[in-house]
């Protein structure tokens, strides 16, 4: 897809609560419309609803956390794009278990009144 097919001209909507525009994310996260649009295509962030234009795209704090940890690992460790997705996916994961672990180390503790 070439800069015209995502309307990269972006342009600032009113946000409410904790949603950010795709200009608002750039500048917050540092970097170019079209990198976003990217991380977008591979599944790396999402935005909040379908929009026929990605210049109309609204994302959540969570959404932009994820960019900024993107963008991290892309510079540290100098990933390609699909590796970026499967490094996320794969650190998601790793988060997720060690709140369960947490979870039934309470029960644990519950159970055994310790």
């Amino acid at each position: 897809m070439n800069e015209r097919d995502h309307g990269l001209s972006v342009e600032a909507f009113d946000r409410d609560g904790n949603a950010f525009t795709l200009r608002e994310v750039c500048e917050r996260g540092g970097c170019h419309a079209e990198f976003v649009i990217r991380l977008v295509d591979y599944g790396i962030v999402s935005p909040l609803a379908e929009a026929p234009e990605a210049r109309q795209w609204q994302f959540d704090v969570a959404a932009l956390s994820r960019l900024r940890k993107a963008m991290r690992l892309q510079r540290d460790l100098n990933i390609n794009l699909p590796g970026l997705a499967m490094s996320l996916e794969l650190l998601d994961e790793v988060e997720e278990m060690r709140r369960q672990l947490a979870r039934l180390n309470d029960r644990l503790r519950q159970l055994t009144g310790d």
